[in-house]
């Protein structure tokens, strides 16, 4: 499963892991807290929000040249981009001023051991089927001949699950195809999802956007091979057409660009 349905939008499953984590991390420093004071209640409070705003400032820095054009983007926390080892000194520095005593290390160690058992068993019960090989079905192009995912062989790609009526589909696709223009080492395919070739016309001239292979996948048989639930959706798929990620949700330009170098980097 890479989705879960909130209505006719979705969460992403790191997204609902984050979020259930931290849920346990506050339940368990504030049953806690009653024998060790009102200082674990701010230090539970505080490291909530040290952690995840280091973490986000942090990556911010590392990838500057993609928000410096919106540098509000900083705040978009709901598109993903966090640097562990950023998010770990907020922890550590909020730790340092609020818990003096060992007692309270204690119980802050078990808070936040058991906030991280949370996560990860969530993040295995939900990972994508990585390394699942590019299904031969056929679908119609926009503008060409049939097309078969697995016919991307031979160099990376990058593969779009959207459709026109979809919000944050059409947030994304600016930044998708601009990458496919600017990339050549990478394939782009952008499969729709039950709409027909007048509508994605209309749709794509309304919006300006030209797209490379524009595939209609008119009975959605694309999501129901991979698992996927919800728009958008984006592949990436190595060399080989075996699955190397996934993300779910409208992507971001500094996302795109960090898992098109992912792919790149494999052999």
């Amino acid at each position: 499963m890479n989705a879960i349905p909130l209505g006719p939008m979705v969460l992403a499953p790191e997204r609902l892991a984050v979020l259930a984590g931290i849920g346990v991390f506050l339940g368990t420093a504030w049953a806690l807290a009653p024998r060790l004071g009102r200082g674990f209640y701010a230090w539970s409070t505080w490291t909530v929000v040290a952690t995840v705003a280091a973490a986000r400032l942090g990556y911010v820095w590392e990838n500057w040249p993609f928000f410096a054009w919106a540098p509000w983007r900083t705040l978009a926390v709901w598109q993903g981009g966090f640097q562990p080892a950023a998010g770990l000194l907020g922890l550590a520095t909020v730790s340092a001023v609020h818990l003096r005593s060992m007692r309270s290390v204690a119980a802050g160690t078990a808070a936040a051991c058991a906030g991280l058992l949370v996560w990860r068993v969530i993040s295995l019960l939900t990972a994508a089927t990585l390394g699942q090989a590019a299904p031969d079905m056929l679908f119609d192009q926009l503008d060409g001949e049939p097309l078969a995912i697995s016919d991307l062989r031979g160099r990376p790609a990058i593969v779009n699950v959207w459709a026109t009526w979809c919000p944050p589909c059409r947030s994304e696709m600016p930044t998708l195809a601009l990458a496919a223009s600017a990339q050549s080492a990478v394939a782009f395919a952008f499969v729709n999802q039950g709409e027909g070739a007048d509508r994605i016309r209309a749709y794509l001239a309304t919006s300006d956007l030209s797209l490379p292979h524009v595939l209609l996948d008119r009975s959605t048989e694309l999501p129901r091979y991979y698992g996927t639930r919800g728009f958008p959706v984006t592949l990436f798929l190595r060399a080989d057409g075996t699955l190397a990620d996934m993300h779910t949700g409208a992507i971001s330009q500094d996302v795109l660009a960090a898992g098109i170098a992912r792919l790149l980097r494999q052999p």
